[in-house]
């Protein structure tokens, strides 16, 4: 076998993941969580990826998932793809740096997935989604935050701190999506920018005003300067786990399940789109974001990074009638 060295996707993901995510119905519903340590191992020129999973859902969706054995599946290991190779997973992930954007097909489960892994050192985690599709249609939903182990196994601290976060997980997995519904303010973060053929090509700062008009409808103005210079302010409405984007510069939806939101914006007069993912990471509402910018429908940018929330006056204080 010829000498290989493991991918900086690889690099980047050694040690043993610990998470236990939520699983949803494809309308949102929380049903359960799912308690998972994963790895994917480099050795001897070769790279297997490895899941234990313990599923405690209610529903039909429990009896789909949980098949009561240890998935375990080659990986064909590059920075350009990651190819699956069986038997638990086939398919390939597509990695920008500390992100990963996978699109694979599970035979035990019966579902494409659209999973996006994304390292975020300097909170000291993986946001991870899974979105589970036959075909088209979607029928659920994992998400659900990770952190990383070297020696689990043997330190009994190491043992508590996965303890600890998992019994987060389970508790915070099912909250719902919501930005600051009373106060305005700013988010503020710095994007890594890659181009289409997956190269870093720069950097973006992204300002978002955010301003309720009322419990269910806001004004956001979002502002990019680096690689993208761009300007654009909607309407934003929620109700339930449900958004509408209404211009007059962005118009689409998007829709949360717990922690998560998944959206389509299409910029008004162009063949421009923005597909997003949001996720909301602390009761400061710090989002972690994933944007991915396609033009005439062929990707064009892959940006992501975090958004730190800086708030501002209360703007629905309580009202009185004298």
């Amino acid at each position: 076998m010829s000498e290989k060295t493991p991918s900086n996707w690889q690099q980047a993901i050694e040690g043993e993941w610990h998470g236990c995510p939520s699983l949803f119905e494809h309308d949102g519903t929380w049903v359960g969580t799912n308690k998972v340590s994963r790895a994917s191992e480099f050795k001897d020129g070769r790279t297997t990826y490895w899941m234990d999973t313990r599923f405690d859902a209610s529903g039909p969706l429990m009896d789909r998932f949980e098949i009561g054995a240890r998935m375990e599946f080659g990986v064909i290991d590059s920075d350009q793809d990651r190819i699956y190779t069986g038997p638990d997973f086939v398919g390939s992930g597509r990695p920008y740096g500390l992100l990963v954007d996978s699109n694979y097909y599970s035979p035990g489960w019966n579902v494409n997935l659209r999973t996006v892994n994304h390292v975020v050192p300097e909170l000291g985690m993986q946001v991870y989604s899974s979105q589970l599709f036959e075909a088209d249609t979607l029928v659920g939903v994992f998400n659900g935050l990770y952190v990383v182990t070297q020696d689990h196994d043997s330190n009994p601290d190491t043992q508590r701190r996965v303890a600890d976060w998992i019994s987060k997980e389970k508790l915070d997995g099912k909250k719902p999506f919501n930005l600051p519904v009373k106060h305005e303010g700013v988010y503020r973060g710095e994007f890594e920018v890659y181009d289409a053929n997956q190269q870093l090509v720069g950097s973006n700062r992204v300002t978002v005003h955010h301003r309720p008009v009322n419990l269910l409808h806001s004004e956001q103005t979002i502002e990019l300067e680096g690689v993208i210079n761009r300007k654009w302010t909607a309407l934003r409405t929620r109700t339930g786990n449900q958004q509408q984007f209404h211009g007059p510069d962005l118009f689409g939806n998007g829709k949360s399940y717990g922690r998560y939101l998944y959206s389509v914006r299409h910029v008004y007069g162009e063949a421009l789109k923005i597909w997003s993912r949001e996720t909301v990471v602390d009761d400061d509402h710090t989002l972690v974001c994933v944007w991915q910018f396609l033009a005439s429908q062929r990707e064009q940018y892959t940006t992501f990074g975090v958004l730190r929330f800086e708030p501002g006056e209360n703007v629905l204080a309580a009202t009185y009638v004298e």
